[in-house]
């Protein structure tokens, strides 16, 4: 028998259970080229998002109906973690999408359950937000400027290490210091380039930018090894 989308989705939910809540989430994952035999026929006897969930009315375990299944959150590791319910139509205001764990959701038969979920709490939920590209722009520039950060500090360490240093051993940490602070000066560079590159092109630094502060890092741990 094929498995339904809410048997997917409950096995999911053993990973999923401790997960907190966030405020919005941005699905998306590497993918390659082409599929396996086996895999074809995984995805053909699998489920259908659009056939067999989206759309479908959210009831709560009194048989009351809380809202719609506007859209499903799939993390990078490919588990379903969210739904996206839409509960502005049956709270009689307008567009109101909340985010639920998918540990919460049950299976009725052919009825999606809520148990516990009014309508009174949907409305009281804080309303989901997809996040915007520049949202996602601005959480990388803050993870980087906390990365070079905290490796700047390493490196003020180290430097006072250095200086205390004598003979040999103040020469090699004096030597792989000039290759630390050029890694990131590179670093430091490289992300002052995506923030002049704007909302439309700060992809396209990116990577570098990552490589980049990941290369310093590396050159810290290994001087101070």
């Amino acid at each position: 028998m094929k498995k339904t989308l809410l048997i997917a989705m409950l096995g999911a939910a053993g990973l999923l259970a401790h997960a907190g809540p966030v405020c919005a989430q941005v699905a998306g994952s590497t993918t390659t080229t082409g599929m396996a035999v086996a895999a074809v026929t995984e995805v053909a006897m699998g489920w259908s998002a659009k056939k067999g969930i989206l759309g479908k009315t959210v009831y709560n375990d009194a048989g009351e109906k809380i809202g719609k299944v506007d859209d499903i959150i799939i993390t990078p590791e490919k588990y379903v973690s969210y739904l996206i319910i839409g509960a502005g139509g049956f709270l009689g205001m307008g567009k109101h999408d909340v985010a639920i764990p998918i540990a919460q959701i049950r299976e009725q038969g052919s009825r999606i359950l809520l148990p516990g979920g009014t309508k009174a709490a949907l409305k009281a939920m804080p309303a989901f937000v997809y996040a915007t590209d520049t949202t996602r722009r601005d959480q990388f520039v803050a993870r980087a400027e906390q990365d070079i950060a905290r490796t700047r500090e390493k490196i003020i360490e180290f430097e006072k290490k250095a200086g205390a240093a004598t003979g040999e051993a103040k020469v090699k940490m004096d030597r792989e210091m000039v290759t630390v602070r050029q890694d990131m000066k590179a670093a430091e560079d490289k992300l002052v380039e995506l923030k002049r590159a704007g909302e439309k092109k700060w992809r396209e630094f990116e990577s570098d930018v990552s490589r980049a502060i990941e290369r310093v890092r590396l050159s810290i741990e290994q001087a101070t090894a």
